[in-house]
């Protein structure tokens, strides 16, 4: 598999947490939050990957939407913002992350691929 394959296929996996991430504290509309993804270049992902992923996030019930009017007379934004629900996913994504992250960091430092 080549390396931009196989860091596809890893950031797929990290993409629903770096969601709750970015949403964490902040309300943002789907395209802030794709921005906000893509400040971190691993990360970046496009509107066909994030929006089946909020979806799934609502249907559940990990993050709740509401519906503001654009002031310039646009189209009105879809904000999504977290649950206690999502909260809770947050924080136990966040230690599997650092559990794994950590061994995986200890395995390859024995292999002697990262220092």
């Amino acid at each position: 598999m080549a390396a931009r394959d196989r860091t596809a296929q890893l950031r797929k996996g990290v993409l629903e947490l770096a969601i709750l991430a970015v949403l964490d504290g902040e309300e943002y509309y789907s395209i802030e939050i794709i921005e906000q993804l893509g400040t971190q270049p691993a990360l970046t992902a496009t509107p066909g990957t994030v929006y089946p992923l909020l979806a799934r996030l609502e249907k559940a019930e990990k993050v709740v939407t509401r519906w503001v009017e654009a002031g310039s007379g646009g189209p009105p934004r879809k904000y999504y913002s977290l649950t206690d629900e999502g909260r809770a996913a947050l924080e136990e994504g966040a230690a599997a992350w650092d559990a794994l992250s950590s061994a995986m960091g200890e395995l390859l430092r024995k292999g002697g691929r990262v220092s």
